[in-house]
């Protein structure tokens, strides 16, 4: 063997050894997952509990208190149960050392949620604006209309119709005297910025969430695209991930003042069920406060209701509960109750809501609220007896105190202050410095006033001041679950989203649908590379054998080259890999036949084989290099799934360089080293 031929063959050696190196986690990681598969099954069967349920403990880190919970009472099953919980627990930390180091599984093989989000630049603006009253909101409610229906910039949009408006950028924006252009470049800039602080929000939130190895990215210029592989709850993901987390204290207005607003209301109502709208303030209406009473409900159209003046209002049609002892006079009211046990608080039947909210948004009546106060729902309903009602709350637009001053958010079990229920989960909150003064100047001033605690529009509980509170600290309660506790508490902790958000798509994958998409997969590929490998002994014989041992070599390589970038494959990377396997074939194709026309020609083996691979090289250099520029423009231009097939194709060409070229040259000079130089090539 020549110095040369050592050289060589080490290398190829150094290859193999370093892909089946960056292969043993994967290969590991598969064995892991079915011992732990198998694992949890046992634990399930011995505590009654589900499998998902024993994964989201295992996640959370409260497998082990969960059993203990579960098995009190038998002390023999606990027993084993505690011994299969530290066996989860090792399995678990096993695999979460060697996951980052294989191959992932995209959603199309794993399952999991895939999630589209899109900022929504409207209430950016409404967020960073200084200035703002009703023109500017019907302006921004009327860009974001022309921006969806032409696809046009939304910033321009908005300038244009300010200027129509005879309005200027500065009276919202920026400061006096600066120039509409700079105005316009702040604001883009500031959206941008937005949108890469929310995706960096987003990605902290998911490492919080649990999820080993997600992915996001943007999509376009005001999109963010999340991968949850494995995840299948898809609302505790969007529960988690896509809220605002914009946590404000609004104190509630006094009973008077709701108890004018809603007469104001009714009497407006009454006059657009004559069809003669009038938009009167508040100013002659009754405040008398009527004692609470048992409503005589029946169940009407929204059309008997309110005339035809609900369809020239924009009221929907369907059912509602009224109280058909006053909606005569009284139409808003009538579609609320007083609950026993819930004071000061307006309850709207579940069945009532909509209309209700649908109320609330018309012009007429916006007319006759407070222009310092608003409508804001409970974040859920609650149930007396077989009934829910969503509760009503009348409070300052103002924030009084906003949650970026939150330092911490702990979950308890206690006492709820504003609930019906009595041990329950919930929120604790710790302020900084500033917060704590702020709420306890608030507080002070505010005995015996309820002060709500909104986050994200929906207020999440109302509990009364009783007293000044210098400590910074406050609660939430009214949570029905730990699990719910503790996403709520992560949000806050986390922090507000610089933007708000919303799901614009979504998508879910089961992992029965998973393990067919790699089984089918799978199949294919088996299918393909043994007919390959059989047409290759069978028409090059000794050659072919060569051949296919450098197809095994590629496909070995392009599993390494996944695991060592930490790639995602996915069904379009298996259908890259199968074709990668007849583009190896093709460039030894090229070889053998170069060879054989070289031996037809009259030259001796050697001869033949040096000329047969360093003439066929540049044909399948030039054919290599072309199909790879087609996969690079794939991934620049590419979304998804045609992404991860460049990718796999990209790494296959360059391993197909190696193999068919470098490899399998190797191997024949191996074979040339030890025959003498008259014996026939079996080709």
């Amino acid at each position: 063997m020549t110095k040369r031929l050592l050289y060589r063959t080490l290398v190829v050696v150094a290859i193999v050894l370093v892909a089946l190196f960056q292969l043993y986690p994967t290969v590991r990681v598969s064995t892991l997952e079915r011992k732990l598969n198998a694992q949890l099954a046992e634990l399930a069967r011995l505590t009654g509990a589900t499998e998902a349920d024993l994964r989201n403990a295992l996640a959370t880190r409260e497998l082990e208190g969960m059993v203990r919970r579960m098995l009190a009472g038998d002390a023999s099953a606990l027993n084993r149960a505690s011994g299969l919980v530290r066996q989860i627990v090792h399995t678990h930390e096993q695999l979460g050392d060697l996951q980052g180091r294989a191959i992932r599984k995209g959603l199309d093989l794993q399952g999991g949620t895939y999630l589209v989000y899109e900022v929504d630049l409207p209430g950016l603006l409404m967020q960073v604006a200084h200035n703002k009253d009703e023109r500017f909101e019907q302006i921004v409610r009327a860009s974001v209309e022309e921006m969806q229906s032409t696809g046009g910039d939304f910033f321009d949009i908005l300038r244009r119709r300010l200027e129509e408006n005879n309005l200027r950028l500065s009276r919202y924006f920026g400061k006096m005297g600066e120039s509409e252009d700079k105005i316009i470049s702040d604001l883009r800039r500031e959206a941008e910025d937005a949108i890469d602080r929310t995706l960096e929000k987003l990605r902290y939130r998911i490492d919080q969430f649990g999820v080993s190895e997600p992915a996001i990215h943007k999509q376009g210029a005001h999109r963010i695209v999340v991968e949850l592989a494995g995840v299948h709850d898809v609302e505790r993901a969007k529960r988690i991930i896509g809220t605002t987390a914009l946590l404000e204290f609004k104190l509630e207005k006094d009973p008077q003042v709701v108890q004018a607003t809603i007469s104001a209301i009714d009497r407006t109502l009454r006059r657009i069920r004559s069809g003669a709208v009038d938009t009167t303030l508040l100013a002659r209406v009754d405040t008398t406060q009527r004692p609470v009473r048992r409503a005589e409900e029946a169940e009407v159209d929204v059309s008997e209701l309110f005339g035809q003046g609900a369809e020239q209002a924009g009221i929907d049609t369907g059912q509602v509960i009224v109280d058909r002892q006053t909606f005569e006079e009284a139409p808003f009211s009538s579609l609320l109750r007083q609950l026993p046990g819930v004071t000061g608080e307006i309850a709207v039947p579940v069945q009532n809501m909509r209309t209700v909210d649908r109320l609330l948004k018309l012009p007429e009546i916006q007319n006759v609220v407070p222009r310092d106060a608003e409508f804001l729902w409970s974040n859920k309903p609650i149930r007396l007896g077989d009934s829910e009602y969503y509760l009503l709350y009348l409070v300052n637009r103002n924030p009084e105190l906003v949650g970026k001053y939150i330092t911490s958010a702990t979950v308890r079990v206690g006492a709820g202050e504003t609930t019906l229920r009595g041990n329950e989960p919930k929120v604790t909150l710790t302020l900084d410095a500033q917060g704590a003064r702020i709420f306890a100047r608030v507080t002070g001033a505010n005995v015996g006033k309820k002060l709500a605690i909104v986050l994200d529009g929906r207020v999440a509980s109302a509990p009364v001041i009783r007293e000044r509170i210098p400590s910074g600290n406050a609660q939430i309660d009214g949570l029905d679950t730990m699990e719910e506790a503790k996403d709520l508490a992560l949000v806050l902790r986390t922090g507000a989203l610089p933007a708000p958000v919303e799901v614009i798509e979504e998508r879910t994958v089961g992992p029965s649908l998973g393990q067919d998409s790699i089984d089918r997969g799978q199949k294919a590929a088996i299918i393909g590379a043994i007919l390959v490998v059989v047409f290759m002994v069978v028409y090059y014989r000794l050659s072919g054998l060569i051949a296919d041992f450098a197809l095994v070599l590629n496909v070995l390589l392009i599993l390494a080259a996944l695991a060592a970038f930490r790639a995602t494959l996915t069904m379009p990377g298996i259908a890259g890999i199968t074709l990668t396997i007849g583009m190896a074939v093709d460039a030894n194709v090229l070889i053998f036949e170069r060879i054989r026309e070289e031996l037809r020609a009259g030259k001796t083996v050697r001869a033949a084989v040096d000329a047969g691979f360093s003439r066929a090289f540049v044909t399948i250099l030039d054919a290599n290099v072309t199909t790879l520029l087609t996969a690079l423009v794939l991934y620049q231009f590419g979304t998804g799934p045609v992404r991860g097939f460049a990718v796999t194709l990209s790494i296959g060409l360059i391993a197909n360089l190696i193999t068919a070229v470098f490899v399998a040259r190797v191997i024949f000079d191996h074979i040339l080293a030890r025959r003498p130089a008259t014996a026939a090539l079996s080709i």
